[in-house]
């Protein structure tokens, strides 16, 4: 399971309105190789639901995890930070053994 923060339930709202992403629409996450420590986050929105899809739904938001990305994934929670320190999503994922600074990528 995924679990999304009131900060960031907000700012996918907003970014649907922006994106004029129909309410069918729902949030994609998922995992690729890549970034400085080998994997990396990527969220975007989808219709499309595929069979290899598991469905959660936390504080009304629907996500949609395909199955290889949701070994990496369970158990994370989703917020956003809109701080000096940075503003964007963060992932708090307790399969990560090492982050890289920006927080966009990591390891198990």
């Amino acid at each position: 399971m995924i679990t999304v923060t009131e900060k960031a339930k907000s700012r996918i709202a907003e970014l649907k309105q922006q994106e004029s992403a129909e309410e069918e629409k729902h949030l994609r996450v998922s995992v690729s190789g890549g970034g400085c420590s080998g994997l990396m986050y990527n969220l975007t929105f989808d219709e499309a639901i595929l069979d290899s899809d598991e469905i959660f739904e936390d504080n009304s938001v629907k996500i949609l995890v395909d199955k290889k990305s949701l070994l990496y994934l369970l158990g994370t929670t989703l917020d956003f930070s809109d701080g000096l320190n940075g503003k964007g999503f963060q992932f708090i994922n307790p399969n990560a053994s090492r982050t890289c600074g920006c927080g966009e990528s990591f390891a198990v």
